[in-house]
């Protein structure tokens, strides 16, 4: 069984961001914006990151 490395810290983004908002530091809170920024560059190249991108595209041309 083959796990993608997306998809591994797509899982671990949601465990860190389901903790308590109190409980985390300022360096918890820096790595959790380092794994949410090298997820956003691992999924921007597969086809379903480009589909999100056409859909917030659409968003944004539609509340403008």
């Amino acid at each position: 069984m083959t796990v993608s490395a997306s998809a591994a810290l797509a899982v671990v983004i949601f465990i860190r961001l389901a903790r308590r908002t109190e409980s985390r530091s300022r360096s918890d809170e820096r790595l959790t914006v380092v794994l949410c920024t090298v997820f956003g560059v691992l999924i921007a190249a597969t086809p379903w990151g480009q589909a999100i991108l056409r859909l917030v595209g659409a968003i944004t041309r539609a509340t403008l």
